[in-house]
């Protein structure tokens, strides 16, 4: 049992690293017009899906999917983007631990922040949902979370947070902005992020290029990792490694992680680049 319990806990906590390793050097790559930045994109657009195949050893565990949806929405007055990744456990994993999640964002198309985010988790017994709506000029969150007994939404919470702070989805596409061009080999990036409530600061290492073999092809990629403290379930301060793309759409191609009860992997298994318009 405490082997499931801890890879119970490494689809969520894994799947949080991914995403937040990449919110880094935003002051580096911003200019400003107004209240807001903008950042430049040229690497993601309205359409695109991305699908993921998630092994534990030799077993196949899960699957994930990245959505960026055709149509924009307006939130805060702001263009957004709606996206949205989905996660299910498949085949015996499925037996032991069900899950099916959805985290979702509306990202700003101009300074690639999160204008509302959400959560809809279910693992097992657990369940959460969760919608968080920022307002990035007065540096504050509001967190609206469901009470599954109860059947009815518990108050607002409001949390101080760091402007353009960024949330688990919006980090992930944010990463994909970044000039790695002016980033040396083994200098430490440092970020923030906000999740469960609070902000945390994580510190990631570029290791450099290599190429990396996946569904895809051969690809010559970016490698990166978190810094990790010292835990209960990864297995050292460099036990995670992702490859993404060297292109210009910086695609996250594969990731591996060493725990204490085994390795895992997540590879990409296809690519629709969406409408560049």
């Amino acid at each position: 049992m405490k082997t499931f319990k801890s890879i119970k806990n490494w689809f969520l906590k894994l799947g949080a690293l991914v995403i937040l390793i990449s919110m880094a050097r935003q002051q580096d790559v911003a200019s400003k017009v107004g209240d807001y930045r903008i950042i430049p994109n040229t690497s993601f657009f309205r359409g695109e899906v991305i699908d993921y195949k998630v092994h534990y050893g030799f077993v196949n565990a899960a699957e994930a999917q990245m959505v960026i949806h055709d149509d924009l929405h307006d939130i805060n007055g702001r263009k957004c983007y709606k996206i949205d990744v989905h996660g299910q456990s498949i085949g015996m994993f499925d037996l032991f631990l069900r899950i099916r999640d959805n985290w979702g964002t509306y990202l700003d198309t101009a300074s690639i922040i999160p204008q509302k985010a959400y959560r809809k988790i279910e693992e097992g017994k657990y369940r959460k949902h969760e919608i968080v709506d920022f307002d990035h000029e007065n540096e504050e969150v509001r967190v609206h979370t469901y009470h599954f007994k109860k059947k009815e939404w518990k108050p607002i919470e409001k949390f101080d947070v760091p402007r353009y702070v960024q949330d688990m989805v919006s980090g992930y596409y944010y990463l994909r902005t970044i000039d790695f061009k002016s980033v040396k080999e083994n200098e430490i990036i440092k970020l923030k992020a906000f999740f469960d409530d609070e902000v945390y600061d994580f510190k990631i290492r570029f290791l450099g290029r290599e190429e990396v073999k996946t569904k895809l092809g051969v690809i010559r990629s970016i490698v990166i990792s978190p810094i990790m403290p010292e835990n209960s379930l990864f297995d050292g301060e460099n036990s995670i490694r992702v490859w993404i793309s060297d292109d210009r759409n910086k695609v996250p191609l594969k990731v591996k992680a060493q725990m204490f009860v085994g390795s895992v992997e997540i590879d990409v298994q296809s690519y629709s680049q969406g409408n560049i318009k």
